[in-house]
């Protein structure tokens, strides 16, 4: 059974995204910070990520590097709901998959990451 991780300080959208991969047959682990989120990464293996970028306290970049920086490979989805090209771009060097911008197409997300876990590549961010 594949693990999602998601991480969002909005609980509506944790619940949204578990019950629609939980449907897919999915295990969901739920974070509402970057330190909950690095902390379930500690204790449990997951094979994907879906991450928001604008959280209170450590945001969505941090808890990017922090994932790369203990040299875990696995594929994370950022979502937000600004386009900041900086972000954007520094997230694309630390090895992110893909963006998805709130309101997003919850079809749209479940797509994506069905389709990466069945690729399994590897996404770590050495190459880069």
């Amino acid at each position: 059974m594949k693990k999602l991780l998601i991480v969002d300080d909005q609980k509506g959208i944790r619940l949204l995204l578990d019950e629609v991969f939980s449907k897919e047959g999915y295990k969901i682990h739920q974070a509402s910070n970057g330190l909950e989120a690095l902390k379930i990464l500690e204790s449990e293996e997951v094979d994907c990520i879906l991450l928001d970028m604008k959280i209170p306290g450590m945001n969505g970049l941090e808890i990017l590097k922090q994932i790369r920086d203990n040299k875990l490979s696995i594929p994370v989805f950022m979502m937000t709901a600004f386009r900041e090209q900086e972000l954007i771009d520094e997230a694309g060097k630390l090895g992110v998959v893909n963006y998805f911008t709130k309101p997003f197409n919850i079809f749209d997300i479940r797509n994506e990451v069905v389709k990466v876990l069945e690729q399994g590549q590897d996404y770590s961010v050495e190459d880069r």
